[in-house]
């Protein structure tokens, strides 16, 4: 699969788009595609700390996310690398993730690169879906920002 990039640009001042992506409370309003909830989020931002973002699906199916931040320049950057499990813990998809917030006349561009790391073959089809997973997030995202 590509690595993917998308950029967009959020109608709100980026001290707030930085807090919406590193408050767990805020996380857990829009994290995951339409559809799905976070039940579970857990962040400690700063360098080598962890991550751990459960995404429910409209069927109750729990996808456990666990991730370490590999950097964390406040507000500018934030690179993480998150790994989807299966029930045994193992990692079936993992991920580096890069998000960047720049500033535009009040508003914040949010570029976001995912670099696909390791997938098993069982979960080519989700990994094939990570552009559209992260765009309907960042539908939500916007959704968020706007409430």
């Amino acid at each position: 699969m590509a690595d993917v990039t998308i950029s967009r640009v959020f109608d709100a001042p980026r001290k707030a788009v930085w807090d919406a992506w590193t408050d767990p409370k805020q996380v857990s309003q829009w994290w995951g595609p339409r559809g799905f909830t976070a039940p579970t989020v857990e962040l400690d931002v700063r360098p080598g700390g962890e991550l751990r973002i459960d995404m429910q699906g409209t069927d109750g199916t729990l996808y456990p996310n666990r991730g370490v931040f590999r950097e964390v320049s406040e507000p500018e950057r934030l690179v993480m690398s998150i790994r989807l499990e299966n029930d045994e813990g193992e990692p079936v998809i993992e991920a580096l993730n890069t998000v960047m917030f720049a500033e535009e006349d009040g508003k914040t561009r949010v570029t976001l690169e995912f670099e696909l790391v390791h997938v098993v073959p069982e979960a080519a089809d989700a990994a094939a879906g990570a552009k559209e997973g992260w765009n309907e997030s960042l539908d939500r995202l916007e959704e968020h920002l706007a409430a």
